[in-house]
C-alpha cells in the first residue's frame, strides 16, 4: 500500500498542468516562453493571468490530493510520504523526461493538506515577501523555509521532517534563482522575458 500510494502521489505530482493549460488555450508550449519552466510564475509571462491562476491552483490541488488520498487509505504517516512523492513528481515528471517545475505550489498544497496551519502560514509568508520584494523565487524560498519552523511550534516532528525535506528540494530546484538573488539580477514578478524564474 505504501508503494502504491507513493506511486500515485508521484503520478499526480507529475501532471504538467502549466504545459497542458497553455497548450489547450492556444498559448503555445510554455517551455519555449520566458524561463521555460512549467509553473504558474512562467505561465504568467504569457500574459494570461487566468491560466497562471489555474496552474497555481491545480498544482496545489494535486499535492493536496496525494496527501488526502494517502491519509484516507493508510493514515497520516503514509500520507506524508505520498505528498513528498507528489513534490518529486512535479520536480521530475516522467512525461517530460524528468524536467519539471520548481515545486512550490505543489509543496504548499501538500503542507496545507498535511497540516493546514503550517501550510497557510507558509502561504502568508509567500504573499508578504512577494508583495514587498516582487520576486517570486524569494517569496517561495522564504515560505518553504518558514514551514519547518512553524511546524516546530504547531505540529509534531513528522510534519517538521516533511516540511524540512520539501524545503531542501525546493531550495535545490532554485539554485539558479539563488545565485541571481545574490547577484541582484533576479527578475521581478510578471516580467515576460525573464529567464530562469
Amino acid at each position: 500500500m505504501t508503494i502504491l500510494l507513493c506511486l500515485l502521489g508521484y503520478l499526480l505530482g507529475s501532471i504538467p498542468f502549466g504545459l497542458l493549460l497553455t497548450s489547450f488555450a492556444g498559448a503555445g508550449d510554455i517551455r519555449g516562453i520566458g524561463s521555460g519552466n512549467i509553473g504558474a510564475t512562467n505561465v504568467l509571462r504569457t500574459g494570461r493571468r487566468g491560466l497562471a491562476a489555474a496552474t497555481l491552483l491545480l498544482d496545489g490541488v494535486k499535492g493536496a490530493a496525494a496527501v488526502l488520498i494517502g491519509d484516507w487509505l493508510a493514515g497520516p504517516d503514509i500520507a506524508m510520504l505520498a505528498g513528498l512523492a507528489a513534490v518529486l513528481g512535479h520536480l521530475f515528471p516522467v512525461w517530460l523526461r524528468f524536467k519539471g517545475g520548481k515545486g512550490v505550489a505543489t509543496a504548499l498544497g501538500v503542507l496545507i493538506a498535511a497540516a493546514w496551519p503550517v501550510g497557510l502560514a507558509a502561504c502568508a509568508v509567500w504573499l508578504v515577501v512577494a508583495a514587498i520584494a516582487r520576486r517570486s523565487s524569494l517569496a517561495s524560498l522564504a515560505a518553504l523555509a518558514s514551514a519547518p519552523l512553524v511546524g516546530l511550534i504547531l505540529e509534531d516532528f513528522s510534519l517538521v521532517k516533511l516540511a524540512l525535506t520539501i524545503a531542501v528540494l525546493v531550495f535545490v530546484s532554485h539554485q539558479a534563482n539563488i545565485r541571481r538573488l545574490i547577484a541582484g539580477t533576479e527578475p521581478r514578478i510578471g516580467r515576460q522575458n525573464a529567464k530562469g524564474a
